[in-house]
């Protein structure tokens, strides 16, 4: 996806000092930077503090940080293998995603400890670009459901809304709430995009605003309360949303607001999808509501909010200082709610054995 007209992914590899690169996404929309990976601290960090952020590029990021974390090693074991990897696994709870890229960059070594390092590179790769191929293939089935939107509407605007930030960003590139947006574009299609705020990071308005303006989307920015609303008065035609986690029997969680989506949207007979790649699956769980487990952040990401003051990021209190302060990072949106699940083999309904039939292989 483009940044200044300017292709771009969200993490690469540099052959020349052997490190890694990432987009700083805490400073966007205000300044575009990027950071180095030196060590596999440097990638924990980045996934911890959210210098990286979404399921499918927190994998990422975790596949490379394991390579970071042995490449220099004079000799690698299961063991070493083992303990770095879970270190990786707890920077962030709730996307399986993570754990998932570890294992598989594990896998991939085997007992071929001599050739750990150059394996782990390669697998990297691998895991990378499977998730640019899979947002790429969610694209090409989703767009299908804003094409019949469309036709049925004899060409008017689409009228998507989305929460959070499921885009480039959030991968590696196209997105995976926004690749059937950006198909759509490309189509030629008549859209436009609602997007939530969603405090208290404003990963939308930061964002997804942001990517979507630089792909020259048409897209308003609205708070996060505004979407019922919107709802009741026939301004939304498709809800689109990401995840952090789905269970075997399609429970979804994701970014904080989005079950209140899903609620409003039922209400209202809006159909509510939601875009994810089978990595995103987790297929050891069944129940969302009891068994994901529900990230608590810092309150300080409530307490203040972030802004340009004379061309400097600041930021500022909002709220009483001795105010106590709830951060739960995400909610859970029961199967019952959500329409289907648009994945890289297709859309299946949100039901155990709708996603058992298309993932057995998996399971």
């Amino acid at each position: 996806m483009q940044i200044d007209n300017k292709h771009y992914h969200t993490i690469w590899h540099n052959s020349e000092n052997d490190t890694v690169t990432v987009i700083d996404q805490r400073i966007l929309p205000f300044r575009f930077e990027t950071i180095e990976l030196n060590t596999i601290e440097d990638a924990w960090h980045a996934i911890a503090d959210m210098i990286v952020r979404g399921a499918p590029l927190i994998g990422v990021t975790a596949a490379y940080g394991l390579w970071l974390g042995i490449k220099n090693e004079s000799v690698v074991t299961s063991e070493l293998l083992k303990a770095k990897g879970d270190y990786l696994k707890s920077s962030r709870p709730t996307a399986v995603n993570l754990a998932i890229a570890v294992d598989q960059v594990i896998d991939a070594i085997g007992a071929d400890y001599a050739n750990a390092a150059e394996i782990a590179l390669k697998e990297a790769y691998v895991v990378k670009q499977n998730e640019i191929d899979f947002c790429d293939a969610i694209g090409e089935h989703g767009v299908k459901l804003i094409e019949a939107i469309s036709e049925k509407k004899k060409g008017e605007t689409v009228n998507i809304l989305t929460h959070c930030n499921a885009g480039w960003l959030a991968c590696v590139d196209w997105g995976t709430a926004t690749a059937p947006i950006y198909k759509a574009q490309l189509k030629g299609i008549d859209i436009h995009v609602w997007v939530d705020e969603t405090r208290p990071r404003n990963q939308g308005a930061k964002l997804t605003a942001y990517e979507l303006g630089e792909q020259g989307v048409s897209h308003t920015i609205i708070p996060d309360n505004t979407g019922g609303h919107l709802m009741q008065h026939g301004m939304v035609d498709l809800v689109i949303v990401g995840s952090d986690r789905t269970t075997r029997q399609g429970d979804v969680a994701n970014k904080i607001g989005t079950y209140l989506k899903a609620l409003a949207a039922s209400d209202n007979n809006v159909p509510f999808y939601v875009a994810l790649p089978s990595t995103t699956f987790d297929f050891n769980l069944k129940d969302g509501v009891k068994e994901i487990p529900i990230e608590q952040r810092d309150g300080a990401e409530v307490f203040a909010m972030e802004g340009v003051l004379n061309n400097e990021v600041v930021t500022t209190r909002i709220m009483p200082e001795n105010s106590p302060v709830a951060n739960y990072g995400f909610d859970v949106t029961p199967a019952r709610l959500v329409a289907g699940l648009i994945t890289e083999r297709g859309v299946c309904e949100a039901n155990e054995t709708a996603i058992t039939q298309m993932f057995n292989d998996k399971i």
